[in-house]
């Protein structure tokens, strides 16, 4: 299915669809909008190996060198310190998290692995390191084998192998959905190109389930310095424009290293007052999603 690319695109994985063709999507008991947190846990390597790709954007204040202890403790600050005032908010707000998690990091942090399965989260794959990322550098078969052992490694750790996929800093290679959908995953959540799920066209069901990078907390705080007051509104104000809309997805990407630093955090607070104060909204697990998805649009 996927050795044509339809016309007018410049890949085989989807076909035009603009929204207002689409019958409206209805999201269980009427809600208008469905809500979905990803939370990261990674572990970030202090030197990675030889052929390691990782985004070349995160650069430490003196450049790229290794060993950077600098960007590497700050990382494991996440870990240690910052992800408890995270989950302490998400608790406060009710909020069931869908977990992209490292193999390395599921393997090396299982308390906190035991912290998300005791809330009743999600566990979905995101690799092996935040320093290793999917590209088209790998051979197949090294893609294969590093889908294949990230999501082994998660069924071992976490008890139950995982339905979804994050690619660390949604990494992948022109191959990557076909090989999720031969490893057994019913979905992806890398494409920003539209604010509803959508089937896309491989030999079996599989869905990309929009992860919006707009309001990623390292996409606004990080990489464009956006000012910690701004952060309620910047998400608020997309929330609330979606919500309007009706039949859209909400994705929230948190990294605790980042938005759980003391300084950052009650804005996190109030950006998710604001969103789970609004009327018709359901917050669910990526995989609650695509299974209402599935449901809603059998096709």
């Amino acid at each position: 299915m996927t050795d044509r690319i339809p016309s007018g695109m410049d890949n085989p994985y989807y076909t035009f669809s603009p929204i207002d063709r689409r019958p409206a999507l209805a999201w269980p008991n009427g809600n208008r909008i469905a809500f979905w947190v990803m939370l990261a846990i990674e572990h970030w390597e202090l030197q990675p190996p030889p052929g390691a790709h990782r985004d070349p954007r995160f650069v430490g204040e003196y450049g790229s060198y290794e060993p950077d202890y600098r960007t590497w403790t700050q990382r494991e600050y996440g870990n240690r310190v910052a992800i408890f005032r995270v989950l302490d908010v998400l608790d406060r707000h009710g909020i069931k998290a869908t977990v992209a998690l490292n193999s390395a990091a599921a393997k090396r942090y299982p308390y906190l692995v035991e912290q998300c399965r005791r809330r009743g989260y999600e566990f979905i794959g995101h690799g092996s390191h935040a320093t290793r990322m999917l590209t088209a550098r790998m051979s197949e078969e090294e893609e294969r084998a590093a889908i294949r052992d990230a999501l082994d490694t998660l069924g071992r750790t976490t008890g139950k192998r995982p339905r979804g996929w994050h690619g660390q800093d949604h990494g992948e290679s022109q191959r990557t959905p076909r090989l999720l959908a031969e490893a057994g995953l019913d979905f992806v959540a890398d494409w920003p190109n539209d604010d509803q799920p959508y089937t896309m066209t491989l030999d079996r069901r599989f869905v990309s389930l929009p992860a919006q990078p707009e309001w990623d907390d390292v996409q606004l705080l990080l990489l464009r310095r956006l000012t910690m007051p701004r952060y309620p509104d910047i998400v608020g104000e997309a929330f609330d424009g979606l919500h309007a809309e009706g039949g859209r997805v909400f994705c929230l990407a948190l990294h605790p290293w980042l938005i759980g630093m003391a300084h950052r955090i009650a804005y996190l607070d109030a950006a998710l007052e604001r969103i789970t104060s609004r009327p018709q909204v359901w917050q669910a697990t990526a995989s609650e999603i695509v299974d209402a998805f599935n449901h809603a649009a059998p096709r």
